[in-house]
């Protein structure tokens, strides 16, 4: 089956990682994840990645911790460093050619993001993890994300989460909340439904990026994503 997208954009959190542990990396999931991209790389699509670093540091409030904004958003792109890191070791492992762009330099294990660079890894096949979020402070990941996929002109962002798309309540918490297949930005806005930042959303709806919400824990749901079918929530 041919598949829909040619190149697309990957935002994993890093929560996703811990699997059901409180804190760090779950070599399962991460091996899931990887054969679960490989399928689609073996397709012939271009893949491209951002992981956020929650499940190693997450910003803490400063009043708590004594550790201001700024430097604690540069402990946590280092967080996501080492989530690229993990991951490219698992692709690696199941045969999948990789590169790590880092946006802070750390010539000793990752590349510097350079754009066109990064594009051309894409075109080689190789998948593309981007680490060190935009670089700045007060910036998330998911603004790092909508960013990249924006530069390499990614078809769409795909985001990976917990949970099988948007729905009209925390389906966690609300059995009674329903899913929806398609949703305008706007509708995202209006309803107050929490997809990304407000930043990173703003990004794609100025730029015309569709966004697919889906459930990356359930092997093989990625391959489905990329080849069209019904899952998920579709935001354009």
């Amino acid at each position: 089956m041919l598949p829909k997208y040619k190149r697309i954009l990957l935002k994993l959190s890093g929560e996703s990682l811990m699997g059901n542990k409180s804190f760090g990396l779950d070599p399962q999931i991460i091996a899931q994840y990887a054969v679960d991209i490989k399928q689609v790389v073996e397709l012939g699509v271009q893949v491209a990645i951002v992981i956020g670093g929650g499940n190693i540091y997450r910003g803490m409030n400063e009043a708590e911790t004594g550790i201001e904004r700024a430097h604690g958003d540069y402990m946590g792109m280092l967080a996501t460093v080492i989530n690229g890191m993990a991951l490219q070791a698992a692709l690696e492992k199941v045969g999948v050619f990789t590169r790590l762009q880092s946006a802070i330099v750390m010539e000793r294990i990752a590349e510097p993001y350079i754009r066109r660079r990064a594009i051309r890894h894409l075109e080689k096949g190789r998948v593309v993890i981007f680490g060190a979020g935009t670089g700045n402070p007060y910036f998330t990941t998911d603004t790092a994300g909508s960013l990249r996929a924006i530069e390499i002109k990614a078809d769409v962002i795909l985001k990976g989460t917990r949970v099988d798309g948007i729905y009209t309540a925390d389906p966690e918490l609300d059995p009674t909340a329903l899913r929806y297949d398609k949703i305008s930005f706007a509708e995202v806005i209006n309803k107050n439904l929490k997809v990304m930042d407000m930043t990173a959303f703003t990004l794609c709806k100025e730029n015309g990026l569709p966004i697919i919400v889906f459930d990356m824990n359930t092997p093989g749901t990625l391959l489905q994503v990329v080849e069209g079918m019904d899952v998920g929530t579709f935001v354009s």
